[in-house]
């Protein structure tokens, strides 16, 4: 087995555990009462051009499991710093991605202060969650391939 596949692997499998902690750290946001005007599900909705949390939570799964979990599994072997590091700074870029480009696509404006002052704030916490479980679960889900030559020589003898 080559090692980019088994890199892709992990890097799914550290997307889903990340975005299954960010996913419960914003359910708990919203059933405390927290920051109620900013209801990160329903701004994923938008941007499909769709009120349905549902589809707003599958965009929230594709996104933190296929895009961004494959993408850091490239990044994240370049780097000698702690993974989880690593995986702050990559949540950090994806944070000013969605304060550039989502936010205002959806109307919330620049970084979202339509939504509050309070709002680059709480969604960059919010990313440095999901960057710092996505990172610590990559780094530690070491997975052993067994070495497995295609041309192995025999070692029976005849």
């Amino acid at each position: 087995m080559k090692r980019q596949p088994v890199l892709i692997g992990r890097g799914l499998v550290a997307g889903l555990a990340a975005t299954v902690a960010l996913s419960l750290v914003i359910v708990l946001k919203q059933a405390l009462g927290v920051l109620p005007q900013l209801s990160t599900i329903a701004v994923l909705a938008q941007l499909l051009g769709y009120q349905s949390l549902a589809l707003g939570w599958g965009l929230h799964f594709f996104v933190g499991v296929i895009l961004w979990g494959p993408l850091y599994a490239w990044i994240d072997p370049k780097s000698s710093y702690p993974h989880w590091f690593i995986g702050m700074i990559f949540a950090s870029c994806v944070w000013m991605g969605v304060m550039l480009m989502v936010m205002p696509a959806v109307g919330a404006g620049l970084f979202g202060l339509q939504l509050g002052l309070v709002t680059p704030t709480a969604t960059l916490i919010l990313h440095w969650i999901y960057g710092a479980v996505l990172g610590g679960v990559f780094g530690s889900a070491k997975l052993k391939v067994p070495y497995a030559p295609s041309h192995a020589p025999s070692t029976a003898t005849t």
